[in-house]
């Protein structure tokens, strides 16, 4: 009987974390929202938020003009509406079960019985850590009336670091229909930025930092060398460029966040539009390097329409999906609407990789047979490094499923922002290694496609590599005019080969 009680326990919380919609911001706003029917209560969930709290500064959960309107037909008798607020830890301490039956929110003639719990309202068990948690404030309707409100300004302060939930629940049958509207103000010791969240902005502050050492060592490279330029160089640069001021876009956007607990949708908009060209740019440059774009080919040919495509459509979906999971969103999409927000962009990354790996064996094909052994040096650093971000990436993901999975009531959200952060951090680590194998120098144009110099002097290379000695030549005149004229080329050969290395 007890596992059986642990299972449908389990199955209960779980229901009720489903239901609850995590916050991404700290100022929840609640807009004719309806209680929704689970189990014997009606419920609606007015947010979920890591919480930290000191000595220094104050930590609540502030009511602001919350107020609840229920149907006519329930308007001459007195109702009840309780606002219950509970720590993650404290999940099984709300709701209880008769002989270890299905579990309920609300207190029934059985479970008053065995409990002591007053039937028609949310069971409580004190907690072991504080016997004043969970919070519950009660709300009653008076007879006669349509509607009832929360004292304005009401205040639920919190001592401890945790991660804390609020519902509002009625347990009268009588309430079916209750609609609510308001908000409520979630603040941390440190501002109003969710605590999941806040290590986020100090993480961006380190980004920004990074990527301005980067530039900085980028761009003096680039404008000492700017007769020497490649195309492949310029995309870079964009790439470096935007990756720096999407850092300094976050950290903005962020501490502004922290100070007001509401995200400016100007502002938001700017980060996450900066976000979607960062990424569509710098996924297409690494498509165009794996083609050999200026190295081995001069131009993309008949790919340049389907690469722009790819680009306009991948930057149409991620712009999409970060747009609706950011501006203007005060809790965080459901999951059928991130699946299908987040799926298009999945299969657009997918669709790349393919392409991408498929370009770069072709092109490693193409130097290798032209013996170009700079240029392949360099492809296969690039193809090992992309490999590496491949494999880290596939790991990744499957970290994050199990931490999911394992964290359904969001109790690490103290470690939730390196989810975030390590996609920013495998983005710069890439956009590194690119950095210093073509980096600007003098001689950059030596490693790019010349159809004069760089392509002819491969296949020379390719021949004298492979031509095959005339059998049973060996006259003196023909061993001189070999010497000679093998020195010759060897002496060119040998210069050009030392100038590419250099």
């Amino acid at each position: 009987m007890s596992m059986n009680f642990s299972f449908q326990t389990h199955i209960f919380l779980l229901m009720l974390t489903f239901l609850l919609k995590p916050g991404n911001a700290s100022i929840h706003v609640y807009n004719q929202e309806s209680l929704k029917e689970v189990g014997n209560s009606y419920l609606l969930s007015g947010g979920s938020e890591g919480i930290s709290s000191s000595s220094h500064a104050r930590s609540f959960i502030r009511f602001e003009n919350v107020s609840f309107w229920r149907p006519k037909s329930a308007a001459k008798s007195r109702g009840l509406i309780q606002v219950v607020v509970f720590e993650a830890a404290d999940r099984n301490n709300i709701g209880g079960s008769a002989y270890g039956g299905q579990r309920s929110i609300c207190c029934t003639s059985d479970l008053a019985k065995l409990q002591g719990c007053k039937q028609g309202e949310v069971i409580r068990i004190p907690s072991a850590a504080d016997v004043n948690w969970p919070i519950i404030l009660n709300l009653h309707f008076s007879r006669n009336s349509l509607s009832t409100s929360i004292k304005n300004q009401e205040e639920v302060s919190i001592s401890k670091t945790g991660m804390y939930n609020l519902f509002f629940i009625a347990c009268d049958p009588k309430l079916k229909g209750v609609v609510m509207s308001g908000k409520t103000v979630w603040k941390n010791s440190d501002g109003y930025l969710p605590g999941r969240m806040a290590p986020l902005m100090r993480f961006y502050v380190f980004m920004s930092f990074v990527y301005f050492v980067l530039a900085v060592i980028w761009f003096t490279q680039y404008i000492r060398f700017r007769k020497d330029i490649l195309q492949l160089q310029h995309c870079i640069s964009a790439v470096v460029g935007l990756g720096l001021f999407q850092m300094i876009l976050w950290y903005c956007e962020y501490a502004n966040f922290n100070r007001t607990g509401m995200r400016p949708v100007v502002l938001t908009t700017w980060v996450v539009t900066v976000g979607a060209v960062r990424k569509t740019i710098a996924r297409l440059l690494v498509l165009c390097v794996s083609m050999g774009y200026g190295v081995v080919r001069p131009t993309l040919g008949g790919l340049t329409s389907k690469v722009l495509l790819l680009g306009i459509t991948y930057f149409l979906a991620s712009e999409l999906l970060d747009i609706t999971e950011y501006v203007g969103t005060i809790n965080d999409l459901s999951g059928r609407a991130r699946l299908f927000l987040v799926l298009p962009d999945a299969l657009l990354d997918a669709f790349l990789i393919l392409w991408i790996f498929t370009s770069l064996s072709r092109t490693l094909e193409q130097l290798q047979a032209k013996r170009s052994a700079v240029k392949l040096d360099i492809y296969r650093k690039f193809s090992n490094a992309l490999a590496a971000v491949v494999f880290a990436s596939v790991a990744w993901i499957a970290y994050e499923l199990y931490f999911k999975a394992t964290d359904p009531f969001s109790e690490r959200w103290q470690s939730a922002w390196i989810i975030t952060a390590f996609w920013d951090i495998l983005a710069f680590a890439l956009l590194c290694v690119i950095c210093y194998l073509w980096a600007p120098s003098q001689s950059s144009q030596r490693y790019a496609y010349s159809e004069e110099l760089g392509e002819e002097f491969d296949e020379e290379e390719a021949q004298s590599l492979t031509r095959e000695k005339p059998a049973g030549d060996i006259s003196l005149v023909e061993k001189k005019e070999k010497s000679l004229g093998g020195t010759h080329v060897f002496d060119e050969e040998g210069e050009a080969e030392e100038d590419k290395r250099e």
